[in-house]
């Protein structure tokens, strides 16, 4: 049966660079509501992905088209966080429930365009060097140079398929977007703010960094710093999200609840 998308977008504002901050604060906030269910889905998340990422050439394939239907499902669990409503499990799951197909169809798209950017950057290199990276041997000086304009540039393309792939599956799940139309609305949004993300990468980027710093010096076991930090990251998702499109959560009950 098909499904039945509501494809009204919603507004994008441009909020203060300082937001970003807001962003991991609440963030925080939403994974201090229930921090055992989030350490539950993650765990649950991973016992499914990395058995289907290590099965050859199709594994990567599966896990990039599911990879937007998961954090979906996360993002409802946000959402229900933000209504005094309990986090479960179903949330995880809940996009194989609703859009399915145009979540799977984001993953395709990132999926594609990662493609065609690693084929541009391989065809843009030296034969030779091609071929010492693949048996993990070290490149000479004047091969090494050749390889910085290629990855200059795919990172250059890379840049905006993230930024089109950001909210998509956000807007895909909670707003029922299709997912050509999600991808356009996150490049927008992000392409709108992009100094609140630029410090909210800086931010994240030193929280790793701390966090690596715990590991070496100070003994902590990495998988206790990864069960915080990858939850935080999708909730300070959610938070970013609710910020930039103006969600009140209140008044969109009645929407869900119709959807549901």
């Amino acid at each position: 049966m098909a499904e039945d998308l509501n494809t009204q977008s919603p507004a994008v504002k441009q909020v203060p660079a300082a937001n970003a901050w807001l962003w991991i604060v609440n963030g925080i906030s939403l994974f201090r509501a229930n921090p055992v269910m989030w350490v539950i889905l993650l765990l649950i998340y991973l016992a499914i992905m990395i058995p289907i990422s290590m099965v050859p050439i199709l594994g990567s394939v599966v896990s990039t088209l599911l990879a937007p239907v998961f954090a979906a499902g996360m993002m409802w669990g946000c959402q229900a966080l933000t209504r005094n409503q309990d986090l479960e499990i179903n949330h995880l799951f809940q996009g194989f429930k609703q859009n399915t197909s145009q979540l799977v169809a984001v993953g395709g798209f990132y999926m594609m365009s990662l493609l065609v950017i690693a084929v541009l950057v391989v065809l843009m290199l030296d034969r030779s060097a091609v071929e010492l990276i693949a048996q993990g041997k070290d490149l000479s000086p004047e091969q090494a140079s050749t390889v910085i304009l290629p990855l200059f540039i795919a990172m250059c393309l890379l840049m905006p398929v993230l930024m089109g792939y950001w909210f998509a599956p956000v807007l895909a799940g909670l707003n029922q977007l299709k997912a050509v139309d999600a991808m356009k609305l996150s490049f927008v949004a992000c392409l709108k703010n992009m100094l609140p993300f630029l410090l909210y990468g800086l931010m994240f980027m030193a929280v790793l960094m701390a966090a690596m710093w715990l590991v070496v010096s100070v003994h902590v076991i990495f998988s206790v710093v990864f069960v915080a930090i990858i939850p935080v990251m999708m909730t300070s998702l959610y938070t970013s999200y609710a910020d930039i499109f103006g969600i009140d959560n209140a008044s969109q009950s009645s929407q869900s609840d119709q959807v549901s």
